[in-house]
């Protein structure tokens, strides 16, 4: 009964955050919102068991896209302009699509029902034999590490594609005059303005980076991975840079160790089902990496997930550096 008292007091607190972000004049104000919004949309996923849906979206959401709108503030003006066309075309669409959803979830299963489509197929496969053949606690982990290599290794590569397309058409980053880089490098353009989140950007950061070396060390045991790791170590490096600088954070992180990260992940992904082929195995199956399977099975998953992370971190801090770069 709690639980359910708990979600509707979310879901209220939802609604009344997105409609403060669609009357918020101030970019600023709305870009904390969005953040806000984000953390209350992974309290809703953890109350529905969804431990790792809401690490993505507080990695991601609250996250990532927080310090990337911020460093968009930079470009364009303090306030929203006002729009005069078009609300009611607006408010037609949006009334209509949110009829459909409600409609759509009168015929969905009740929340944990045994009888579910999705606890009638492969699911409990999945539970019964996790820890027989790879023996870790997160089974989540398991399916997209082992069960469904091939489709996460899909996911890297999609993820590589998208920020090679994002640099073909900003430009690589770095890739800008000096006089611009001046202007970056001194922090006018960023956070210099804000005393507050720079301090607690300064106060954070070196625990941000931890918890995202915490986040994919430790998926196999708890909620996380690759995904979130590396959104996680973005969002940090990309702070630094809105308080410090972009010099500042392209000296911690050079353009040519962005490219490395960003092709180097998705082939060390790849290198390993190279590897297992070589040792008699089929692609992408761990348990020929050791004597023992399951030790195989593990060893593969860590290691492909250090792949998945480093891609998604290198894509991730170059398609902002190649925004920043364009300047105002």
């Amino acid at each position: 009964m709690m639980t359910v008292v708990f979600g509707i007091f979310l879901l209220t607190l939802l609604v009344i955050t997105a409609v403060a972000i669609v009357k918020e004049e101030n970019l600023f104000t709305s870009v904390m919102l969005t953040g806000i919004f984000s953390l209350l949309m992974a309290a809703n996923f953890f109350i529905l068991d969804a431990a790792d849906v809401a690490l993505t979206e507080a990695a991601i959401g609250a996250g990532i896209s927080t310090v990337l709108l911020l460093g968009a503030l930079a470009l364009t003006p303090r306030f929203e302009r006002k729009g005069r066309t078009g609300r009611w075309l607006a408010l037609f669409v949006v009334s209509l699509t949110t009829l459909v959803v409600m409609y759509a979830t009168f015929e969905k299963p009740r929340l944990g029902d045994p009888n579910a489509p999705v606890h009638q197929h492969v699911a409990p496969w999945y539970l019964e034999q996790t820890p027989l053949l790879i023996d870790i606690p997160n089974v989540v982990t398991a399916v997209l590490g082992s069960y469904r290599a091939y489709d996460t290794l899909g996911e890297v590569i999609v993820v590589l594609t998208a920020g090679i397309g994002v640099l073909f058409v900003l430009g690589l980053p770095g890739a800008v005059g000096d006089r611009k880089r001046e202007d970056l490098a001194t922090g006018r353009t960023y956070l210099s303005h804000h005393l507050v989140p720079q301090v607690v950007g300064r106060l954070l950061i070196p625990f941000i980076l931890l918890f995202a070396f915490y986040v994919q060390f430790h998926g196999e045991y708890g909620p996380g991975g690759g995904f979130q790791a590396g959104a996680i170590f973005a969002a940090a490096i990309i702070l630094y840079a809105l308080i410090e600088g972009e010099r500042e954070a392209l000296t911690v992180i050079t353009p040519r160790m962005l490219m490395w990260m960003m092709s180097g992940g998705a082939l060390l992904y790849g290198g390993v089902g190279i590897v297992t082929m070589l040792l008699g195995g089929n692609f992408l199956e761990y348990s020929v990496l050791a004597a023992n399977p399951v030790t195989g099975q593990q060893l593969g998953i860590i290691v492909i997930e250090l792949g998945v992370g480093i891609t998604v971190a290198g894509v991730l801090l170059a398609i902002f550096h190649a925004f920043a770069a364009r300047g105002r």
